[in-house]
């Protein structure tokens, strides 16, 4: 049965090699894969088709491919989540109040478990993107970045490496919506609020406090979005 017969284009069978061959030898981040030529070899194709399935996997950040170099095994990489959220956005097969949902649920549970494991370095970056936030003012674009510095620091601190990824993938959305939840506060007394739930998410993690920080969270997701995900 030929490799198509199996299922999907010769680069595709290629490609499933590469894993099973990652997953078979126990490869790490970082380890080095055989050449194109002893793929080929193995598989009875050509190096261009190796090419074409290395080319993929590098696109999936799944292998790290650089002229002169040998391709090694890629580390996870939240920016694939994040383009493949964004497509499902523009094209309307979410939207935006279902990923906001699900940020919802998981930031709450990397915020208890981020007062449970944080470090004093980590609470302490935490405050610090908090406190940069207020001294942002007005500037939307700096309280956009530090927010989002916010909420990776605390995926960060949770001690668990695919919420960080997950909560990463949401960057590219956080630019977008961050500015757009931001206007619709109007007072310096609204836009005081959102930066209280901040600090007060802060503080619960510099405190150890798991139950305060995941409440906190719920907090700050519903003074912060609620208006913008009923508009």
């Amino acid at each position: 049965m030929s490799a198509i017969d199996a299922g999907g284009s010769l680069a595709d069978h290629a490609a499933r090699r590469v894993r099973e061959h990652i997953r078979a030898h126990d490869l790490k981040v970082g380890d080095p894969l055989p050449g194109e030529g002893w793929f080929a070899a193995d598989l009875g194709v050509s190096r261009a088709v190796i090419r074409e399935a290395f080319g993929a996997l590098a696109a999936l950040r799944l292998i790290d491919v650089a002229n002169g170099r040998r391709a090694r095994v890629g580390a996870i990489d939240g920016s694939v989540m994040a383009t493949s959220i964004e497509h499902a956005v523009a094209t309307a097969q979410v939207s935006v109040a279902e990923v906001w949902d699900v940020r919802r649920t998981l930031e709450m549970r990397t915020a208890e478990l981020a007062a449970r494991h944080r470090t004093p370095a980590d609470a302490d970056e935490i405050a610090r993107a908090a406190d940069a936030m207020v001294a942002a003012g007005d500037a939307l674009q700096e309280v956009t970045r530090h927010d989002i510095a916010f909420h990776q620091a605390i995926a960060r601190a949770s001690g668990n490496a695919l919420f960080r990824q997950i909560v990463r993938s949401f960057e590219p959305l956080m630019t977008v919506a961050v500015p757009v939840a931001w206007r619709t506060r109007v007072t310096p007394e609204q836009r005081s609020d959102i930066l209280r739930t901040h600090q007060q998410i802060a503080d619960a993690i510099h405190r150890g406090d798991a139950a305060a920080a995941a409440a906190a969270m719920d907090a700050h997701f519903v003074a912060s979005i609620s208006e913008l995900l009923d508009r």
